[in-house]
């Protein structure tokens, strides 16, 4: 019992800060989906389109600097400087933002050809334009933060993702809705709002990173080898679940406008209790990499399943409190009638969703410690792209369920990968993983 609660308490140390800013960053999110519905249905419903599509490409640089702390965390048990590595990470991540940039903009002359309502078309551009530029500020922040985390220097981080939360807020209220000499800018205004967010985010987080850690200049192939073979499979696999989701968003969108601001709704809800198993995976994925790389495979099984306990019971908890009450959570986002009409049914299937999508982030982190994320990537490329989408038109387009009919196929493709993950790791465990140490700490 008392080494079962040393884990659970070694994970928490970590995880806690990441919690806090994890919740911080969702919650910016929120506070955009709170000020654009309440300026416009109309504007709500572009920026949940417009953001369907920018994230499914701004994920995959995310996804493979995700990977930056599992990598050093490795390094770090194999005995080597990981400190070294910042400078090749930041460069990493700036040629990443720029190619990123490039595709986003390039991705504006096609939204004509989605068939979105005609109204929302002018203001879905002027989100894309302006968030491309946001790039470079969103991927710094992200690549220092990972960096960071590698050292377990998790606190500064999160508490100025928290901060800019109210940052974020002021600047939507006041670029949407115009104060004295600024001109109210409705839709591009929140984009703006973002952008700058973005930006003082990295910056600050450079400067701190700058002056707590000990930098040294390096030049390593190797590194951005393991960057591209851990990363890749990673981020594809993030990739390939934003598309799942936010496929519906698009897909649903064509039919009407308010199908996207609910597909948005929803999906801001399920994120912000996702944040919780979001960042107990990061932090067991910086402990399975850590005893990874020292080769103390007994710790790294206690971490992995301590980290995939945690993840379940919490999920478990929200489900609960989301399922009580729906009305109340969905009354922070709109009071249009029609619009909770569409999301009750949904969230209530979403309660179901919540438990698989906890266990899933929890197994996706493990992968990640262990260096072996192409699993991952399969597994999510099965559920979501065989199963998913195709369940999804079937019930949402040929049974009519719309909406619902899609989060039904997206709770059967859950059960799905769970179940691939989960079988692939015991087996790595018993055949790749045996105890050659009775270390139970780290």
């Amino acid at each position: 019992m008392l080494v079962r609660n040393f884990y659970i308490k070694d994970i928490a140390n970590i995880a806690g800060p990441i919690i806090l800013g994890n919740l911080g960053f969702i919650m910016i999110g929120v506070g955009d989906v709170i000020v654009a519905g309440r300026y416009s249905t109309d504007t709500l419903a572009a920026v949940s389109l417009a953001t369907a599509i920018i994230n499914c490409i701004m994920i995959f640089g995310i996804g493979i600097l995700g990977s930056t702390s599992a990598i050093l965390s490795n390094y770090r048990g194999a005995g080597k400087e990981a400190e070294k590595y910042f400078y090749p990470s930041l460069k990493f991540a700036s040629i990443l933002s720029v190619i990123m940039s490039i595709l986003i903009a390039a991705f504006i002359p096609l939204i004509d050809k989605f068939g979105f309502e005609a109204k929302l078309v002018p203001l879905i551009k002027d989100y894309f334009w302006i968030t491309a530029f946001s790039t470079f500020g969103a991927y710094i922040h992200c690549v220092v933060k990972e960096f960071l985390q590698a050292f377990e220097i998790v606190v500064f981080p999160n508490i100025l993702t928290v901060i800019c939360i109210f940052v974020n807020l002021g600047l939507n209220i006041l670029l949407a809705f115009g104060w004295g000499i600024i001109p109210e800018m409705g839709t591009a205004g929140l984009a703006l709002a973002s952008l700058i967010t973005r930006y003082i985010m990295g910056i600050v987080l450079l400067i701190y990173c700058y002056k707590k850690v000990n930098i040294k200049h390096h030049k390593d192939k190797n590194y951005y080898k393991d960057m591209l073979r851990v990363g890749v499979p990673a981020s594809l696999a993030v990739m390939i679940e934003f598309i799942g989701f936010n496929a519906i968003t698009i897909i649903l969108g064509r039919i009407s406008g308010i199908y996207a601001a609910a597909q948005n709704i929803v999906c801001t809800l399920t994120s912000v209790s996702f944040m919780v198993p979001l960042a107990i995976s990061n932090a067991t994925a910086v402990k399975v990499g850590f005893a990874n790389g020292a080769k103390y495979f007994k710790s790294l099984k206690t971490y992995a399943y301590t980290g995939i306990a945690m993840c379940v019971a919490f999920m478990t908890c929200s489900a609960i409190v989301v399922g009580i009450f729906p009305e109340l959570l969905l009354s922070l986002f709109t009071k249009d009638a029609e619009l909770v009409e569409v999301c009750i049914p949904v969230v209530y299937m979403l309660c179901a969703f919540q438990v698989f999508d906890g266990l899933q982030v929890a197994l996706a982190g493990v992968f990640k410690g262990i260096k072996q994320t192409g699993v991952v990537m399969l597994a999510n490329f099965i559920a979501y792209w065989l199963i998913s989408i195709p369940l999804g038109c079937y019930f949402g387009l040929k049974l009519k369920l719309n909406l619902l009919g899609f989060w039904y196929s997206l709770g059967i493709s859950a059960v799905v990968l769970c179940t691939i993950m989960l079988v692939t790791l015991i087996k790595k465990f018993k055949t790749e993983y045996k105890e050659t140490s009775c270390r139970t700490s780290l």
